[in-house]
């Protein structure tokens, strides 16, 4: 992946060796970053340094992670990964309800936690990119464009936010339920049978007639592959 310059991140975590870990590994990659231990030290860094990128752990004294990343997301435009040594569903549902972006488990991929952070930036701050050139796309934001192949996709609204979704998300299983939240919104009361027709109609235009592009996994969603 390609180093980021201005990019900020706060992790927070109550483990000093997870902390300095995440801290050298980040600052190599590029981004700047703060630490914290706790909610009240994580509160006062938001405001201090704004970052783009919360890496925040449940279990912590005091502000619990839950607690704390509704606080953050009332405060700021900002992603946040929760990371945490739980892997229990309805941890995860919690988080999310609340407003987390990802979730990740400890212990966990230094690269797949930098992939991550790299897909919430591409959603969540598009500018800081321009136009983003992912494999054979090119996703121009401010256009509303996505190019595959050099060939400018013909897409209604719907159909550019699903597949930008999936493009910025590649490599990561995304279920039905998924989709409908982050393309359709919290609140749609239809079928979810029309991510299917959706990815259907994108697969056409994509010529992906043998679904090696947008692959469908049986039971737990679709992945986008671009190797």
């Amino acid at each position: 992946m390609h180093q980021i310059r201005g990019i900020r991140i706060l992790a927070v975590d109550d483990e000093p060796n997870i902390l300095q870990f995440l801290e050298l590994g980040l600052q190599n990659e590029g981004f700047e970053v703060r630490t914290a231990q706790d909610g009240m030290e994580a509160l006062n860094l938001m405001k201090q340094f704004q970052p783009h990128v919360v890496i925040l752990d449940v279990m912590m004294p005091g502000i619990d992670g839950f607690e704390l990343c509704r606080m953050l997301k009332k405060m700021q435009n900002v992603a946040v990964i929760m990371l945490t040594a739980k892997d229990e569903v309805d941890d995860r549902v919690k988080g999310l309800t609340l407003g987390a972006d990802d979730y990740m488990v400890k212990p966990f991929s230094f690269e797949e936690l930098l992939a991550r952070i790299h897909a919430r930036l591409r959603n969540q701050f598009p500018d800081l990119f321009g136009e983003v050139v992912i494999g054979p796309f090119q996703i121009a934001d401010r256009r509303k464009e996505i190019r595959f192949r050099d060939r400018v996709l013909e897409l209604s609204p719907t159909e550019y936010a699903l597949l930008k979704f999936l493009v910025l998300n590649h490599g990561l299983v995304l279920s039905k339920t998924m989709i409908l939240e982050k393309v359709w919104g919290y609140d749609f009361q239809g079928d979810e049978n029309i991510v299917e027709v959706y990815i259907r109609s994108l697969r056409a235009k994509l010529n992906d007639k043998n679904h090696e592009l947008i692959r469908t996994l049986r039971g737990s969603g679709y992945r986008v592959d671009l190797s």
